[in-house]
């Protein structure tokens, strides 16, 4: 309950007096060091009084390609003379808008796409005062909207039909056979089988278990899960009720992202009506059996994606990840088996349910299974979410779609999803969406986070943007990750600001490999691991690009050696302390 207790705390005060913490600690008996080490670990909280106007731009892949860096310039033009107890500027990590590019929250709300004007009044009515003016619309694009419906199997029939089938015949053999049959696999990275995990929990000889809602989508490009629990809360509830009954847990938590405020309230709403109808509680649907569901807003952190750490942040503490074995499946929250899925893995159970393993494995295409929602972003004429069958190619994603890349430009790049997987060329445009097919191409299917790159952009630059996004967000629990992550970006940077020798060149990259090996192998989560992989494919695809930069001097994009590009890299600060 810490965060709660935090929470309210800076809801009275704007920020964490140190007082109040005292007398939180006096309060609940907790050491005064262990409540200071949670509230400066996550972002959301202020130790310190903020400015009256706090204006944070995000400066992640996304909108960095849609001018985010320009935007802090001009906002910070127009405000250079004000006080830092009035105005403070600074970078934020992806606030979850990609499809909304470029995106700032002032004083914790969050606006799409911003120009340096509407940014200017936004401030100038925090300074007012006028907290009751900062409201961001709800963005919402109706074409996809009604996408989203014609993927709800229930449409205008009654909702929770599968739970209601499954409790009928209690047959949860039956279910995880056709979960098996489906070879339903995790949608947010790591593509897992489904029947597996939730079977592992079942037989562990415990009567306290847990079910667990990975809702904390933070990577730069990642929006599809926002957009399903907008649209389609009902599928989201019933996967996580059926993960429940089927393993034996009793208990549900919906951990979600604290930026998505909207979706919070969709949910909650959502989860009173099924206790209403007898959903959820001490006898679901007069079975005799228990599920109860509650749903915790994370208080921050790129990191708490990772499992284990979304686990400690949960249990009210630093979100560092756990080493592995063992994995959450045996030994979880508090200790216990849990299980632990994404938002699109969840709302996929009821579907095949309902429409039939059949269905499932004709909905995908090229011997692939089931469809897939994908965020597209960046560079293309239609950002936002779309779901499409697993196994088509990249190419009817990003034109059929999403409308090709925008202005007519030429597609240069695409990252399938997000600076984890790397860059792909435009010649590998026709590469399948599928988990084989990316892996093979030096990818990765991820979480669909599609990020589009036009014949402008500059991939070093793009590949700095990425490892400075995991600098950031590294918790810096263990050596290789904090470090690496770190002479990585001073490496990358000085490969931006070109005029290096060509033997230096060589011995940057020998250790730009020595780091990739020791990080990949030594760091204790995926985050570290992954940090080299924006650089490494920017290398092999985009070698050339690269050697101008640093043995030319020469941008072949005209976007580094510029003086705002000088001036950007004087303000890139971490964002995490």
């Amino acid at each position: 309950m810490i965060f709660d207790d935090l929470r309210a705390i800076q809801l009275r005060h704007g920020f964490l007096p140190k007082a109040e913490l005292e007398s939180l600690s006096s309060r609940t008996q907790t050491p005064l060091y262990q409540i200071h080490s949670v509230a400066s670990f996550y972002p959301h909280f202020h130790l310190a009084p903020p400015a009256r106007a706090e204006v944070r731009v995000c400066a992640d892949m996304s909108c960095h390609l849609n001018g985010a860096c320009e935007l802090r310039a001009e906002i910070e033009g127009r405000f250079a003379n004000a006080r830092r107890s009035d105005v403070e500027i600074r970078d934020v990590s992806c606030l979850g808008r990609c499809d909304h590019a470029p995106a700032i929250a002032v004083n914790d709300h969050i606006f799409t796409d911003v120009t340096a004007e509407r940014a200017e009044s936004l401030m100038r009515a925090a300074l007012r005062g006028e907290e009751t003016h900062l409201h961001s619309p709800n963005q919402g694009n109706p074409e996809q909207a009604r996408v989203a419906c014609a993927s709800d199997p229930y449409r205008e029939a009654e909702k929770y039909g599968a739970l209601r089938a499954v409790i009928a015949t209690k047959d949860w053999d039956g279910l995880l056979a056709l979960l098996k049959e489906a070879e339903l696999r995790g949608m947010g990275g790591a593509g897992f089988p489904t029947s597996l995990k939730w079977d592992l929990v079942r037989k562990q000889q415990t009567t306290e278990k847990y079910i667990v809602c990975n809702a904390d989508e933070s990577e730069p490009g990642t929006i599809k899960d926002r957009f399903i629990m907008t649209h389609l809360p009902h599928l989201l509830v019933e996967g996580m009720i059926l993960a429940g009954l089927v393993t034996g847990a009793k208990q549900g938590i919906l951990y979600i992202r604290h930026e998505y405020h909207l979706q919070e309230e969709i949910l909650g709403e959502e989860i009173r009506r099924c206790y209403r109808a007898g959903l959820l509680g001490k006898n679901v649907l007069g079975s005799g059996l228990e599920f109860e569901l509650k749903v915790f807003v994370s208080p921050g952190g790129y990191i708490c994606g990772e499992e284990s750490a979304l686990i400690e942040a949960i249990e009210g503490h630093r979100a560092e990840p756990r080493n592995k074995p063992p994995f959450p499946g045996v030994v979880g929250l508090w200790q216990k088996p849990t299980v632990i899925n994404n938002v699109e893995t969840f709302i996929n159970v009821p579907q095949i349910l309902s429409r039939g393993v059949e269905w499932y494995k004709s909905a995908g295409r090229n011997g692939s299974r089931g469809l897939k929602f994908v965020g597209v972003s960046g560079h293309t004429a239609k950002p936002g979410i779309y779901e499409v069958p697993l196994g088509i190619t990249m190419r009817e994603v990003l034109f059929d779609y999403a409308g090709g890349v925008r202005g007519g430009r030429t597609l240069k790049a695409f990252a399938p999803s997000g600076p984890s997987s790397g860059y792909l060329p435009a010649a590998m445009v026709d590469v399948r969406l599928d988990f084989k097919a990316l892996a093979e191409a030096g990818s990765m299917l991820g979480s669909g986070a599609i990020v589009v790159c036009d014949d402008a952009t500059c991939m070093l630059d793009m590949a700095l943007n990425a490892v400075r996004f995991y600098r950031n967000e590294s918790c810096g629990k263990c050596v290789p990750c904090r470090v690496g992550s770190q002479k990585m970006v001073d490496l990358l940077m000085r490969w931006t600001q070109g005029g290096m020798a060509e033997a230096q060149y060589r011995a940057d990259l020998a250790l730009l490999d020595e780091l990739s090996l020791a990080m990949s192998q030594t760091s204790i989560c995926g985050l570290g691991q992954i940090v080299p992989a924006p650089i490494q494919s920017v290398l092999k695809h985009f070698r050339a690009e690269v050697d101008a930069h640093v043995l030319g001097g020469k941008c072949p994009s005209g976007i580094c050696f510029t003086a705002a590009a000088r001036a950007g890299e004087a303000n890139r600060v971490g964002i995490r302390p």
